[in-house]
């Protein structure tokens, strides 16, 4: 079994090796589509943009992003999955031969475990979730087959696309093997698949925002002490990191496990509470909030918002702190989108009616 794994491994090597030898002009590229990439993308731009055009359909990215990256930390406990470019140093694979040299970049030393990949995970996942919407919108009264064919084709193809730029982009970085990102794209897609069937979700109160934000934590830290007693230490690729990255200002805190889920719990109870505001209610659901230009109005103001408001960085001194911090900051960003964006812009909306008046 471990020689077959070595085997895989080491196929692998050979596939960062060549993209990283025949694609070197492309360097640049490939750290913009592992950064777009980023879940954090999300919930800082495709969020307030689907929210505000189709409500539903937000909904649906936060619950699909945030139990898609939940599970994705479960299965990276739970299968140890080794990642390029520390395996090439520890593995015994080369003992006969000279160890290939993998080159590392400023995204490459993730401290998490490789398999299955979180960023190809997320990227199918939200990226489903957005396709299957955009073809329920435009093909809901579109007659011709013809067309429906053509638009279905198109936007299954721009999803493939980028799911294989997505793949090819994590690497050529070492951060990831072939196989990992495969089940990252096949896992993202089941998510997403999944809740496209489940309905629950639009209806959900702020108390089960809460226990399935609490539930999630729980199980998550009840499986990491349980097994630690056990005398296994989920956090075991964090070493690895520190000890083979080629340069330690690159490991970066909020790339462990833990950060992760607390940034992503942060974003569901945080959705919750918008979706439970009476501000809420009062100025996206009354009729100037059906108005386009007060959509439009939202979705610009989010964007720039939020884009000031995550150039904030919590001080990872403290761990415990950057995690409280991290949770309390993706709370605010569903808040400020659904909420506060909307409920100032009803004000000031009002105020000027009232003056014209």
């Amino acid at each position: 079994m471990e020689y077959g794994m070595d085997l895989i491994h080491g196929s692998g090597i050979q596939m960062v090796q060549y993209l990283q030898t025949n694609y070197k002009d492309s360097q640049n590229l490939f750290l913009f589509i592992s950064f777009a990439a980023d879940l954090r993308n999300t919930f800082f731009v495709f969020f307030p943009i689907w929210f505000h055009l189709c409500e539903s359909v937000g909904i649906r990215l936060i619950w699909v992003a945030v139990i898609g990256d939940w599970l994705n930390l479960v299965f990276k406990w739970i299968l140890f999955g080794q990642r390029p470019y520390w395996w090439v140093y520890e593995t015994t694979f080369y003992s006969n031969s000279s160890v290939p040299v993998v080159e590392q970049f400023p995204v490459t030393c993730e401290t998490g475990p490789g398999s299955p990949s979180g960023h190809a995970m997320g990227s199918a996942g939200v990226y489903y979730v957005m396709v299957t919407a955009l073809i329920t919108l435009l093909l809901q009264k579109e007659q011709q087959q013809f067309k429906k064919w053509c638009t279905h084709s198109l936007l299954w193809m721009l999803f493939w696309g980028v799911q294989v730029c997505v793949c090819l982009s994590r690497i050529f970085l070492a951060a990831h093997f072939p196989h990992q990102v495969i089940a990252g794209v096949i896992s993202g897609m089941a998510v997403a698949e999944a809740f496209n069937r489940i309905h629950l979700i639009y209806k959900a109160s702020l108390k089960q925002y809460a226990c399935t934000t609490a539930f999630l934590f729980v199980f998550a830290l009840g499986f990491y002490l349980v097994l630690k007693a056990f005398g296994v230490d989920l956090l075991w690729s964090v070493e690895k990191a520190k000890r083979w990255c080629a340069n330690a200002e690159w490991i970066h805190i909020d790339t462990t496990p833990f950060a992760g889920l607390l940034r992503n719990l942060g974003t569901l109870f945080g959705l919750g509470l918008a979706l439970s505001s009476q501000l809420y209610t009062d100025s996206c659901k009354g009729e100037q909030g059906q108005r386009l230009s007060f959509k439009l109005g939202c979705i610009v103001f989010s964007l720039i918002v939020l884009h000031l408001f995550d150039a904030f960085k919590p001080p990872a001194r403290n761990e415990l702190l950057f995690y409280f911090l991290s949770f309390c900051k993706s709370a605010v960003v569903p808040l400020t989108a659904v909420v506060i964006i909307p409920y100032c812009l009803s004000h000031i909306t009002r105020t000027n009616d009232k003056k014209t008046l």
